[in-house]
């Protein structure tokens, strides 16, 4: 079992998720006390949260190199970015080791591939519902259309996700806000809706939508124990 390294925090809430999606997954795979072989590292998310809001991408950028440059020094043997967000800068923090990152995007659209899914709806934080840096990987990568709500429904998931989320705060108002968002995407016609950040399956799972839902954290930690073990 080769060794997992985290880049957490951003938020905590969600970081502690992928300890226990690991974990459990490894311990259905070899049974008995077995546990993941891991590495967390956590950052402290304010600051983080501000350089994204002020688009000082570069600044984000260092924080996360530092912290992927203490998991290789830890002994890490790869590393994910426990959000979607911040592979915005991905590419750049993975330039600054040598140990390989298991990419968010590519492991949630390597799932709508082989569930041949052709158009899927999009539920994130602003930034990775109106930059490009995830849309046009899924797009290109997998040759899968990739559809974001309407502005203010955008502007709404947004706010739910850093103000209440983030915070570990569970509306059931705001559920019924996301609900709705769905199936206003569903109306495109689409095949599923990519839950695209990794608090929102805190908030909404497939226990309340017939759309299929496609949690990036759940994703996202299953490939981390395949990758583990390959």
């Amino acid at each position: 079992m080769k060794t997992i390294g985290l880049i957490g925090g951003m938020s905590w809430e969600s970081s502690a998720l992928y300890y226990r999606l690991i974990n459990d997954a490894v311990n259905r795979r070899l049974g008995g006390l077995h546990s993941a072989r891991m590495l967390l590292f956590s950052v402290d998310f304010a600051p983080v949260e501000a350089l994204q809001h002020a688009g000082d991408w570069n600044g984000a950028a260092a924080v996360l190199v530092d912290a992927a440059r203490r998991l290789e020094a830890g002994g890490a043997e790869f590393f994910l970015i426990c959000t979607n967000t911040m592979h915005r800068v991905a590419d750049e923090v993975a330039a600054s080791v040598d140990i390989p990152l298991l990419h968010i995007a590519d492991a949630t659209g390597a799932v709508l591939q082989q569930d041949g899914v052709n158009r899927i709806g999009l539920l994130g934080t602003a930034f990775t519902m109106e930059l490009d840096f995830y849309r046009d990987r899924i797009s290109e990568r997998f040759g899968i259309e990739v559809v974001i709500p309407e502005l203010h429904d955008r502007q709404m998931v947004h706010d739910i996700i850093y103000q209440e989320l983030c915070q570990g705060r569970v509306d059931a108002e705001s559920r019924e806000v996301y609900l709705a968002i769905i199936e206003r995407l569903n109306q495109q016609g689409i095949d599923g809706v990519i839950l695209g950040c990794t608090e929102i399956g805190m908030l909404i799972d497939q226990r309340h939508t017939d759309v299929r839902l496609y949690d990036t954290t759940a994703i996202h930690a299953e490939q981390a124990v395949i990758a583990a073990f390959a």
